[in-house]
């Protein structure tokens, strides 16, 4: 899903750095950033950068992802956020596109869980859809969005996605139907929870989301 048509990606939260540096050996984009709060895991990354990519173009940055210094760098950017929570995503999002609307940038986001919120905060900000795709992993599923900051000549996001459920082999659609039965459920374990001890507003509110992923169709 990462073209060839950036002149600096950002993978933040790397941790490791692992999929930056398979960027690096793609030559994905001029320059590979890697982003991650904490020093420890930086330091480490730097130090294999230096020995493995010494002559590839890479740069780390030690800070949160809220305060990437985009403006610093010309040219189309793709920021790449995965392996947190949506909520906390959605926070991530939220500040880079407030500091700067007037760039185009693209996100590649692969929550861990929240990925309705995280949906619903994509269309408040009227960003549009570029791909999804839906991946079973070591028997967990993952939602993956490229979507962008222009509304431009793209698609909207649905709330509970589209393409994702569209399968085009035998395996894959075993896939969507593991995961659509699996959200089922676990939307309607919060709401017979709710049922125990909320409010009827609370209960409507997984109710629509529940609806939501009855609607979808494989």
């Amino acid at each position: 899903m990462v073209t060839s048509d950036y002149h600096h990606i950002w993978d933040c939260c790397c941790d490791h750095g692992l999929l930056g540096c398979a960027l690096l050996i793609r030559k994905a984009a001029n320059n590979i950033h890697f982003v991650d709060i904490v020093p420890e895991l930086m330091s480490e990354l730097e130090q294999k950068l230096c020995l493995f990519y010494e002559n590839s173009s890479w740069k780390t940055h030690c800070l949160n992802v809220t305060n990437l210094p985009l403006a610093k760098y010309e040219g189309k950017h793709l920021v790449i956020i995965a392996g947190i929570g949506g909520d906390l995503m959605i926070k991530f999002i939220e500040a880079i596109f407030q500091q700067y609307k007037i760039l185009n940038i693209d996100f590649l986001l692969c929550p861990v869980h929240h990925q309705y919120s995280l949906r619903q905060k994509l269309i408040a900000l009227d960003f549009s859809l570029k791909d999804e795709v839906l991946v079973e992993d070591n028997q967990r599923f993952y939602e993956i969005l490229l979507v962008t900051s222009s509304s431009e000549n793209h698609y909207k996001i649905h709330p509970v996605g589209s393409n994702i459920w569209q399968a085009k082999s035998e395996k894959q659609n075993e896939v969507t139907k593991k995961y659509l039965k699996k959200t089922l459920n676990h939307y309607q374990r919060i709401q017979q929870g709710l049922q125990l001890s909320s409010s009827k507003d609370k209960i409507n509110s997984v109710q629509h989301i529940i609806n939501a992923y009855h609607d979808v169709s494989l």
